[in-house]
């Protein structure tokens, strides 16, 4: 006997053994009352068997065909391009000018003062200047010490041409010598006034210079 017949005699024997214990159990499960439906349902699921045929190896699709004739070029459609411009709207505001500014008052240059009637003239000496200090005025301290100098002064002269102030602007280096310089000069100076524009005596001033030496005998 060969193989596959041995083979198929043991499935049957098993086959006939399973069938046999089923018979076995159904008769148990009545016996027992168990339910007739679930018996039915386990006979099924055990006698059914499920012989599955071996599947067919799946065959390679054949190739494509050969096709030595390259596929045409894809040509796009053409774009329709407008290439005539657009003339751009001009649209024409009309502004208003602007308004003129205000304008600008300049007052009238003052008027230029009239020409004086006279010259206006400064204060002059009435005599000789060298006479208002002497060597007779001379402080005795000073000549003692035999201190000389030039005294530089200004005065200052009334309506009237008299001296009413003095002071002195370039020492002699000896405050004896310009001391004296003043007194003298406001107690001999006499002048003739200043006049103004009008010809009318007006204050002014006067300045000059007294050099103190002593006398040589």
């Amino acid at each position: 006997m060969a193989y596959a017949d041995q083979q198929m005699s043991g499935n049957k024997i098993t086959a006939l053994i399973i069938v046999a214990l089923i018979h076995v159990a159904v008769g148990y499960a009545l016996v027992t009352g168990l339910a007739y439906s679930a018996a039915q349902q386990i006979i099924k699921k055990v006698t059914t068997v499920d012989i599955k045929e071996p599947e067919k190896p799946k065959e390679p699709p054949p190739p494509p065909p050969k096709n030595d004739t390259p596929p045409p070029p894809v040509v796009a459609p053409p774009v329709k391009v407008d290439i005539a411009p657009v003339a751009p709207q001009i649209e024409t505001v009309q502004v208003a000018p602007p308004a003129p500014p205000p304008p600008v008052y300049i007052p009238p240059a003052p008027a230029a003062p009239p020409p004086p009637r006279f010259t206006p003239k400064g204060a002059a000496p009435r005599g000789n200047p060298a006479n208002w200090a002497t060597s007779n005025d001379y402080p005795s301290r000073a000549l003692r010490e035999e201190r000389e100098g030039t005294t530089g002064f200004r005065v200052t002269v009334t309506a009237d041409g008299r001296v009413s102030d003095c002071e002195i602007t370039s020492s002699s280096g000896s405050p004896d010598l310009d001391a004296a310089t003043c007194d003298n000069v406001k107690r001999r100076a006499r002048f003739t006034p200043a006049t103004d524009g009008e010809g009318q005596p007006t204050a002014g001033s006067y300045a000059n210079r007294i050099r103190w030496v002593i006398p040589k005998d």
